[in-house]
């Protein structure tokens, strides 16, 4: 297959430019934003095998489809974690507890996270928060976080009671018996890394690589595996129930808390926010972000070998409803916003709409059983595949934070009897 003309020094110079790069995409004039014209296509089949074989039990979902579906989105898009060179040391310290946070309602741990080799070595960040009322270990929130752990961010906010810095609502976590665990985005590779000499790869790299290779762990790939090391340190820590670990993100981080949960069985919920192209979006629907657009301005977020199917969505062997489907029987929950054009909030949909095949095989309820999307300000929290779409644009609002926390209640918490 041809690979796509992407030319890598332009899109170094994309880099230093974030913020920009965020509102400079709204104006190009070849994104679609109509529906009308979005082109028809063909989903590749949930329950068919490469090899066009029938999947009608959960048994054979489990050990024959789900794998190879996991083994694509690693392979092709993603980015496959290579064995390190040499074995790969993990340890955890717990550099300061603060049991007076946010006036006596919660414990802050700072966890460091260190990972060594013969390679070299690096540490993650990680904040945890238990709430001082419970009597057990509780559930969690772990959060893809783009604000950096080790900064003033995670203070508690003097004139907003109950909020950090950064405008989380920690306190309605906390009220609610929630732990909640931050993880900084950047501690193992940076935003849109273009070189990967300090990123965690140096400690995977053989002698004589200094690249991943065609196959190999992008930064979405990087930071989910960032998040399985969090998780390994929370199955240790006795005031977290870890069978109730709930993890979400928004934006860059709604893609990687997918494919988080898709790879890694521990983790008892997904919450995804706005995530658009290489979340929950279909690819296939090209309306919005499509993968030309990602990898113009983020080349190294997924594989290598996604740039062979820039303009070519409908040669991929997978779409986003693959990767929900994944994370099947767990639940998983999906938000979109009416003015978050460039995600995509009708592809979005459709995507957790057909997911739903898998959960059915399954045995699971889901409530998304229209195509068309739901009415704006409805929410399906009852469903193993929840959603709602809310009005305004590309933000985590009150409202979301309610439905997400609804939905964590109605799957994580003990029903009455």
């Amino acid at each position: 297959m041809k690979l796509a003309p992407i030319v890598l020094p332009v899109l170094v110079l994309v880099s230093s430019t974030l913020a920009p790069a965020r509102e400079a995409k709204e104006l190009d004039n070849d994104i679609n934003y109509d529906d009308r014209k979005t082109p028809h296509y063909d989903l590749p089949p949930l329950l068919v095998t490469a090899q066009g074989r029938k999947i009608t039990t959960a048994e054979e979902w489990r050990s024959i489809r789900r794998p190879e579906i996991l083994s694509l989105f690693s392979n092709l898009v993603y980015g496959r974690v290579p064995q390190p060179s040499t074995p790969l040391k993990i340890e955890f310290e717990v550099s300061r507890t603060d049991d007076d946070f946010m006036k006596g309602r919660a414990t802050r741990k700072d966890i460091r996270i260190h990972l060594s080799n013969k390679n070299g070595r690096m540490s993650m960040h990680v904040l945890v928060f238990i709430p001082n009322k419970a009597t057990r270990p509780v559930p969690c929130f772990l959060k893809h976080s783009f604000h950096n752990t080790r900064e003033d961010d995670f203070d508690a906010a003097i004139l907003r009671p109950g909020k950090l810095k950064n405008g989380w609502p920690l306190g309605e976590f906390l009220d609610r018996g929630y732990g909640f665990c931050a993880v900084y985005h950047e501690d193992l590779i940076r935003h849109n890394e273009v070189e990967f000499l300090h990123s965690i790869h140096k400690l995977f790299y053989p002698e004589g690589q200094s690249f991943p290779k065609a196959h190999e762990w992008g930064v979405i790939s990087t930071c989910a595996w960032g998040a399985m090391r969090a998780m390994d340190y929370l199955e240790t820590d006795q005031d977290i129930d870890h069978t109730r670990v709930a993890v979400m993100g928004h934006s860059k981080m709604g893609k990687t808390a997918l494919w988080t949960a898709a790879q890694d069985e521990r983790f008892a919920l997904a919450i995804s926010a706005q995530s658009g192209c290489a979340g929950a979006a279909l690819w296939r629907r090209k309306s919005g972000e499509t993968l030309k657009k990602m990898v113009t301005r983020f080349p190294y977020w997924l594989c290598r070998n996604a740039w062979k199917f820039v303009e070519q969505e409908d040669d991929l062997p997978v779409d986003q409803h693959m990767l929900l489907a994944c994370i099947a029987p767990r639940p998983v929950y999906v938000h979109s916003s009416v003015k978050d054009t460039w995600a995509d909030p009708r592809g979005e949909y459709l995507s957790a709409y057909h997911a739903g095949e898998v959960y059915r095989l399954l045995g699971q309820k889901t409530l998304l059983m229209e195509e068309g999307s739901p009415p704006v300000g409805k929410a399906f929290i009852e469903s193993q595949v929840g959603y709602h779409l809310r009005d305004g644009g590309h933000s985590i609002e009150k409202y979301d934070w309610e439905r997400f926390l609804e939905f964590a209640d109605f799957h994580l918490k003990p029903k009455d009897p």
